[in-house]
């Protein structure tokens, strides 16, 4: 071999060393913000996203029906939500119920839902997890898109369970 066609040898190996290493640390989650929510694919910021499409909907009206900026009911805001970053899930909240995966509620992580008995004619009622004890939901007529605590008694008692898409 040549010296010229051996330094180019050395060069392209040299070269495919470092990408190769480079490509390596790119795949690494070793340096990875520990805080930086992870969807069950491992693409960071998927549930900050879904928690950042509902926050930005606090304040919009409740609409019987409403799956869209101009109104919400309780499933509308999870499914809208949801379907901003990419995720398809049922239009109801019976659906939800029974499409999400169960999340048992000390393993709650935020962008799960969580899954309210209200009364005889509402069975159901569905919002959004925050974190620390909060979640993000569309509570019902003549109401408008907002927080609520689960430390809240009232929302405390009707818990029946938590579901996940992500």
């Amino acid at each position: 071999m040549s010296l010229t066609k051996s330094r180019r040898y050395r060069w392209l190996l040299a070269a495919i060393t470092v990408a190769t290493l480079l490509l390596n640390g790119c795949s690494s989650t070793a340096d990875r913000d520990a805080h930086e929510p992870v969807d069950a694919l491992g693409e960071p910021g998927l549930r900050q996203q879904l928690i950042d499409t509902a926050i930005n909907q606090i304040g919009r009206p409740y609409r019987y029906g409403g799956n869209t900026r101009r109104g919400f009911d309780c499933s509308g805001l999870v499914q809208y939500s949801h379907e901003q970053v990419g995720v398809s899930v049922p239009r109801t909240t019976a659906g939800q119920w029974r499409a999400g995966r169960p999340v048992q509620a000390s393993r709650l992580q935020p962008g799960d839902l969580l899954f309210f008995t209200i009364g005889p004619q509402k069975s159901r009622h569905v919002g959004i997890y925050e974190g620390r004890d909060s979640f993000i939901h569309a509570p019902s007529s003549g109401k408008r898109v907002s927080r609520a605590s689960l430390s809240n008694p009232y929302w405390q008692s009707r818990l029946v369970g938590g579901r996940s898409f992500l």
